[in-house]
């Protein structure tokens, strides 16, 4: 740290630039004619509302009206947590929707009728991710964001491991919604048997019944899956487990009203627009099973990420 005293407007603007010139971001506070220069020079120029002079507010990016320098700390913190909801957000609609063309590439690659037809798609799009979206834009956040080191303005959007997320995390909705369209026409064809690989090739994908029964597992799979992820998505590196889920009651209003929207296009007569087919309880516990693994990957992969941390300080030790 560096204190500089009955410092002359001049040097107020070396400073700043000293600063500008070696990387950093710089803030400048003021209130007085003669720090205007020094405003006008620096990334953020601030100046005082209550004491501050009409040239300094002139020259300022942002007025601090109750001239309390505990409020600029309370600015960082919340443009940190909305920054990091608009992240939040994002990775997690780009991980359903490249969950979703993995679904169709590869039943295209391999000969399979669509996994999913086309109301499915824009269901999934409009119905299931927009509410939970929403809700993590609005989380509340935490005061630990205060303890991690200043970002970059260059930085990416998907820096410190946004792209892996939504790689691993797409591949995992596109296995998932596979799996269901391949469950369900095996059910459809055999009946409720215990599923081998042998009798894939005796599939009748010509069937629409069949090709129904496998889409309702798909559709079905993949919109609660996506469901379950926004939860996890709250906060990438700690466990459901250790979250405070009452502070964010619009996630668990969107997942009820998610879960419930999806109940209604499947098992009542509505789910004849969607070409679904009514699942039996002991369907709906195997759908769920499966939507259930993002949260898993989760776990895995925030245990991944504490492993991680611990050995870098023990080799830093």
């Amino acid at each position: 740290m560096r204190v500089f005293a009955r410092v002359s407007p001049e040097h107020k603007v070396m400073i700043v630039k000293a600063l500008k010139a070696n990387g950093n971001i710089v803030s400048m506070t003021g209130d007085g004619v003669n720090d205007a220069p020094s405003l006008r020079a620096a990334d953020i120029g601030l100046a005082m509302g209550k004491t501050g002079t009409d040239v300094a507010k002139g020259a300022a990016d942002m007025i601090l009206t109750d001239d309390n320098f505990a409020t600029i700390k309370k600015a960082v913190e919340e443009g940190r947590n909305i920054y990091r909801n608009i992240k939040k957000s994002v990775i997690y609609l780009l991980s359903s929707n490249i969950g979703e063309i993995v679904t169709m590439f590869i039943g295209v690659i391999v000969g399979w009728p669509a996994p999913l037809s086309a109301v499915n798609i824009l269901w999934v799009n409009l119905a299931t991710d927009s509410l939970p979206a929403l809700a993590l834009g609005a989380d509340p956040g935490t005061p630990e964001v205060m303890k991690e080191k200043p970002r970059s303005p260059k930085e990416s959007l998907f820096a410190h491991g946004g792209v892996p997320l939504l790689i691993i995390y797409g591949i995992l909705f596109g296995a998932i919604t596979l799996f269901g369209f391949i469950l369900g026409c095996y059910e459809a064809t055999f009946g409720p048997h215990l599923f081998t690989f042998s009798q894939l090739e005796h599939i009748d994908f010509s069937n629409m019944n069949v090709v129904n029964e496998g889409r309702t597992f798909a559709f079905t799979a993949l919109a609660v899956s996506e469901l379950l992820h926004a939860i996890g998505m709250r906060d990438v590196k700690k466990s459901i487990f250790r979250m405070n889920h009452l502070n964010n009651w619009m996630m668990w209003v969107a997942v009820g009203v998610g879960i419930v929207l999806q109940f209604i296009v499947v098992q009542t007569p509505v789910n004849q627009v969607f070409n679904t087919n009514p699942l039996t309880f002991i369907q709906w516990l195997t759908v769920l099973g499966l939507a259930a693994l993002p949260l898993v990957m989760h776990e895995i992969i925030v245990l991944f990420l504490f492993l991680k941390k611990k050995l870098a300080a023990k080799q830093v030790n």
